[in-house]
């Protein structure tokens, strides 16, 4: 096993599930909220900021301005004027290209298929899910009514979709973005787990 796999996911397709189950079948790790503490550690920008600014593109000037006073780290000027969230971005970006260097793993979100466009070893998946089966698993999740469900879903979704389309040349959720798009809906997290490990076998067995 020699390939990375990155996971772009809709709120409550259980993307993370998915991927976490795909790292245990294969032996390998799995970052999701882990590469922010790791990004964190590499660049010197404190956890909580990164966590502020996680799959969030923001534009206000002033939040930029007050959150700088926490960043350290680089000292290229073209980096020093850039926005906090930019840095946050770059501190991500950067991260990602380093775990994927150590070997075979599991990336969620963050880009990580832009990232890694130039990386060989790759496999970048898209999942996504129906809005009944989405607003019952978050809502269970949560303890949510299905009103509030749906609005999370929504608004959760709108931010990926923003981040992922400000940063990466790619539109988020566009099936030409990624190798494969999955509905979690149809084969269930298990079924979905099962397809996917069998396409990324394959994918070795053609590489070798």
């Amino acid at each position: 096993m020699n390939t990375v796999i990155t996971i772009g996911r809709q709120f409550g397709s259980a993307g993370r599930e998915i991927g976490e189950k795909i790292a245990d079948y294969f032996g390998i790790k799995c970052y999701d909220k882990e590469l922010l503490s790791r990004a964190a550690k590499e660049s010197g920008f404190c956890q909580e900021m990164l966590e502020n600014h996680d799959e969030r593109p923001t534009n206000s000037f002033l939040y930029n301005l007050v959150m700088d006073t926490y960043s350290f780290g680089y000292n290229a000027s073209s980096f020093v004027d850039m926005p906090i969230s930019h840095k946050v971005f770059l501190a991500q970006f950067d991260t990602i290209k380093m775990i994927a260097e150590e070997g075979p793993c599991v990336i969620v979100g963050r880009c990580a298929d832009y990232a890694l466009s130039d990386f060989k070893n790759c496999i970048h998946l898209f999942i996504y899910g129906d809005e009944a089966t989405k607003i019952k698993r978050i809502s269970e999740k949560y303890n949510l009514s299905e009103q509030k469900a749906k609005e999370m879903i929504i608004k959760k979704d709108k931010q990926r979709q923003s981040y992922y389309n400000y940063y990466s040349s790619k539109k988020w959720g566009r099936a030409d973005s990624y190798d494969l798009c999955i509905n979690s809906s149809i084969l269930g997290v298990d079924g979905t787990v099962k397809l996917i490990t069998q396409y990324i076998q394959d994918f070795e067995d053609r590489k070798s």
